[in-house]
């Protein structure tokens, strides 16, 4: 009799703490969907928006610290690589704690690791504070997503990816802006402190608006060893793609790390096989529905990091821009996408996903032969243009990514399911701007090397250019011996400059060969309606 009254006791308590989707449906109405996409998207959106805003820094870094670029890399490399990694912690946290806790846990910890960032009295300090950063940015994003697909009916999830997708794309276009804006006016340190209202406005709706733990879902333990290895093989192979080109691609130093990174990365696979509750549920992998939307995804993480990273880079570097004027570049294009968000997630709802992914991988793929098409005389506007076209496939493509993958999981699947195509999309961001990055240094390298092989006594346009710079000097009274060294010197300038374009320009035209490609597994997805 007595344990019939404590179980009682126990029932009644949890039924009144529990505020499950559909009990928090009930008490707000219809309105709760958008409150609870709204608080879902603030949390990841601020996140992401730290990742960018902090890499318009990496100059005045350097400066204050008196580092190179080598070490000043890290403060990137590592927020990328712990929340690639802390993805997989998604489905765990929803199960232990649930996805109100959870969610304010990790907003939590990001201020903690912004204040660490701020304050940094050394760059270890600093790219210690990115590391608690990007732990809970890849919390927060898994749990937003399976919260907010929760939320919504079967035939209106296209429409909730698509709002959620608007905090992920529309951060990493408007961090540069903040950023460049922020430095100039104060310094890179405020960069930090830019996201915290944000931030904590996010954790008092999440209080309102996010659900609580469901008492009938079993703990789940959590699988440290594979947490560590992934994070371990993410790291070693970031890092060995990223100094490849500078230290030797066979010197001992990255043949150890590449192979350091793929030995982890085996056994990190060989763990989740053998684990009792692995953090990467490979059965996900079993449905083909999703291994397709997954290797979409990789695809899309590459070229939504990829560009970002090579727009402003190039414009600031070919066109001699400033840092918040590359930034405002790709502003136009990210208020156009905000505003065709709700419309592609009803096209998601509306038509096959298999001819709305093939669209969106064609827009971009021709918005980078546009910029392929690109040189030092192209105005800004049509720059903005060129980015518009390409940012209207993304947002296409991430709902359509997001619906398919999840929608072809069982119920019990779903928390794992969205931390996987999260982590997988978030690896192909984090490699593929390494990936980028090199293959850019060895064009140009290629280029400078071609140019340079041209300049001979017989090409006579660099004899004419040779006979004006040395006029001009003349006329500037320069005496006769620096006359022809100064030429030569400045007919080299003009060779890198046009080495360093052409390297740009066969990064676009990379981006948008690698998204042509994926017009064939894009082909594959479902064909009939949502």
């Amino acid at each position: 009799m007595r344990r019939d009254v404590v179980r009682s006791s126990l029932e009644t308590v949890s039924s009144i703490t529990t505020e499950s989707v559909d009990t928090l449906f009930e008490r707000y109405g219809p309105s709760y969907r958008w409150l609870v996409t709204l608080t879902g998207m603030m949390g990841a959106m601020v996140m992401i928006l730290a990742s960018t805003m902090a890499n318009v820094a990496v100059p005045s870094i350097m400066g204050t610290f008196g580092v190179g670029q080598d070490q000043a890399q890290w403060m990137a490399t590592a927020f990328l690589a712990t929340m690639t990694a802390s993805q997989l912690l998604g489905a765990w946290v929803i199960s232990a704690v649930g996805a109100r806790v959870g969610y304010l846990a990790a907003v939590a910890i990001f201020f903690v690791g912004s204040l660490i960032c701020a304050g940094a009295p050394t760059i270890d300090i600093l790219i210690f504070g990115r590391v608690v950063q990007g732990f809970a940015a890849g919390i927060v994003q898994p749990v937003a997503m399976v919260v907010i697909f929760k939320a919504y009916p079967a035939d209106q999830r296209g429409l909730a990816m698509s709002l959620y997708a608007m905090g992920i794309m529309i951060a990493p276009i408007m961090g540069p802006v903040v950023g460049g804006i922020t430095i100039d006016w104060l310094s890179w340190r405020h960069v930090f402190f830019i996201p915290l209202p944000v931030a904590g406005l996010a954790m008092l709706m999440a209080v309102l608006f996010m659900p609580t733990r469901d008492p009938s879902v079993k703990r789940r333990p959590l699988d440290w060893q594979g947490y560590l290895l992934v994070g371990s093989a993410i790291v070693c192979l970031m890092i060995a793609i990223a100094n490849g080109q500078r230290d030797g691609w066979v010197s001992n130093k990255i043949v150890a790390l590449l192979l350091t990174g793929i030995g982890l990365a085996t056994a990190f696979v060989i763990s989740q096989y053998r684990s009792a509750s692995p953090i990467l549920n490979f059965a996900v992998f079993k449905h083909p529905q999703f291994v397709i939307a997954a290797i979409l995804g990789f695809v899309f993480g590459a070229g939504n990091f990829g560009s970002t990273y090579i727009i402003p880079v190039f414009v600031q570097t070919v066109q001699d821009f400033t840092p918040t004027a590359a930034g405002m570049v790709t502003v136009p294009a990210g208020f156009v996408v905000m505003c065709l968000y709700p419309v592609m997630g009803r096209l998601v709802d509306t038509f096959p996903i298999r001819y709305l992914a093939m669209t969106g991988l064609a827009l971009f793929a021709f918005g980078m032969m546009l910029l392929w098409t690109t040189d030092v005389n192209t105005t800004f506007w049509t720059l903005a243009v060129f980015a518009i076209i390409g940012r209207l496939g993304f947002s296409i493509m991430i709902p359509a990514i997001n619906v398919s993958a999840l929608g072809a999981l069982p119920p019990e699947q779903l928390d794992q399911g969205a931390g996987t195509i999260n982590f997988v999309r978030l690896m192909g961001g984090a490699f593929g701007v390494n990936g980028l990055v090199v293959f850019m240094e060895q064009r140009t390298e290629f280029h400078s090397v071609a140019l340079t092989a041209t300049q001979t006594s017989q090409n006579s346009s660099s004899r004419e250019l040779l006979d004006q710079v040395a006029s001009l000097l003349e006329q500037g009274g320069v005496a006769d011996a620096v006359l022809q060294p100064g030429a030569l010197h400045f007919l080299g300038q003009v060779i890198e400059a046009q080495a360093n374009t052409l390297g740009f320009k066969d990064g676009f035209l990379i981006l948008a060969v690698i998204f042509i490609l994926a017009l064939v597994p894009a082909w594959r997805m479902g064909s009939r309606r949502r």
